[in-house]
């Protein structure tokens, strides 16, 4: 049995598929995966035994302004991106008994896998992705937000951009398949029976007619790896710190600064993590400590709080491990969305927006290192599943046999 998987994106959309990757191999499924060719992630595939197939340019050169591409840059990345699925997913999907895509980016998966006669599974990892009436569509860089003040109309609105943008070069390649035209792009990825792989207790599924989702909890392997020593010995030489991470994110480069001083204001240590923007300390201090990759599972247990971008990955691991998080979300995809999931759950503070000024991080620290937060935060971080990706493997494997 073989299956293929696909997405394109940062470490927050890799990772999760790398997660069910070795939950299928488990069960003796051969995996294939097309990601970035970012060389980080081919290691990762290569050290997993997955055998990567590279498509799109490295995500990391797209990522390397502190502002997203231009929206006509956007158009066009986009357009040759479906170009390049439909050159390389046929021959990816060879042999293969079902297609897993994870995200709106993955416009050829479907037509691939229907010319191929396989199995199709759309995943997302956030319920906002997904149309229902009970929230709006999430930001999506380069087109204009939906002007409408129901949901409903929203995500009509959001339906026809998308088709707008890869209804012409999408049918050109399903006519060239012999396959029929669509007319609803993103209904046509997303499919009526997607997966939601995210915990139901940090961000649920309300059931939505039209759709029916399956939500199997986030997917995430166990990280058994130590702290750098040098990070361990910072962590015992003190009280608890803050820390300060984006991961694959460019913020503002004052939002670093800020933190430390806002953190520092609170009596508190600090400990930056420099990901994509290289973040660095603001001076030589003994209280900031500046680290590279880390085994976050077992860090954000020795952390005071958590201050991120509302990644989904980072919002999981945050929670689990029992955290308090202050979350700075970009204007972009899920980001608002967890944010306001973090709020709404009383385990920590979501900013309005990417501007973290000392004075806002500084009323959020107050509140993230009471003894309330951090008490609600553990008893949520209990709840949280660690066995997502192992349901995902379990479903997919009996469907195909």
């Amino acid at each position: 049995m073989r299956v293929l998987l696909t997405t394109y994106g940062t470490r927050g959309d890799v990772e999760p598929l790398l997660a069910l990757a070795v939950r299928l191999q488990e069960r003796g499924v051969e995996v294939r995966m097309c990601a970035p060719p970012d060389e980080e992630f081919a290691e990762r595939l290569a050290g997993l035994g997955v055998q990567p197939v590279p498509v799109g340019p490295p995500v990391k050169e797209l990522m390397r302004g502190t502002t997203l591409p231009s929206a006509a840059d956007l158009s066009r990345y986009r357009t040759e991106m479906v170009d390049e699925q439909f050159a390389v997913l046929p021959a990816a999907a060879g042999g293969c008994d079902a297609l897993v895509a994870a995200g709106l980016a993955q416009v050829a998966a479907r037509s691939v896998a229907e010319a191929a006669g396989i199995r199709y599974v759309y995943v997302s990892y956030a319920a906002v992705n997904l149309p229902s009436p009970y929230h709006a569509p999430p930001p999506r860089p380069g087109w204009p937000a939906p002007e409408a003040a129901d949901n409903r109309t929203r995500w009509e609105l959001d339906a026809q951009h998308v088709t707008e943008q890869f209804g012409g070069p999408l049918n050109s390649h399903r006519a060239s398949l012999g396959l029929p035209p669509v007319d609803n792009v993103r209904d046509h990825v997303y499919s009526d029976r997607p997966w939601l792989a995210a915990d139901p207790v940090l961000g649920a599924w309300r059931e939505t007619p039209g759709l029916d989702v399956t939500q199997t909890g986030a997917w995430s392997l166990p990280d058994e790896r130590p702290l750098p020593a040098d990070l361990s010995t910072f962590l015992d030489a003190g009280e608890p710190p803050v820390y300060v991470g984006f991961g694959s994110m460019r913020p503002s480069p004052d939002i670093a600064r800020n933190a430390v001083e806002a953190i520092r204001a609170q009596g508190r240590r600090v400990l930056v993590s420099r990901g994509w923007a290289d973040l660095d300390l603001v001076d030589g201090r003994d209280d900031c400590f500046a680290i590279g990759e880390a085994n976050h599972q077992r860090l954000f247990g020795e952390v005071a709080a958590v201050v991120h971008h509302g990644g989904a990955g980072t919002t999981v691991t945050a929670a689990r491990a029992g955290a308090p998080q202050v979350v700075v979300p970009l204007q972009l995809a899920d980001n608002p969305y967890w944010a306001g999931r973090v709020a709404d759950l009383d385990i920590g503070v979501a900013l309005d927006g990417p501007a973290a000024t000392v004075e806002s991080l500084g009323v959020a620290f107050k509140t993230v290192l009471a003894p309330g937060t951090r008490a609600r935060a553990k008893a949520l971080g209990a709840r949280i599943r660690t066995d997502g990706a192992a349901v995902a493997a379990g479903l997919l494997a009996e469907t195909l046999h």
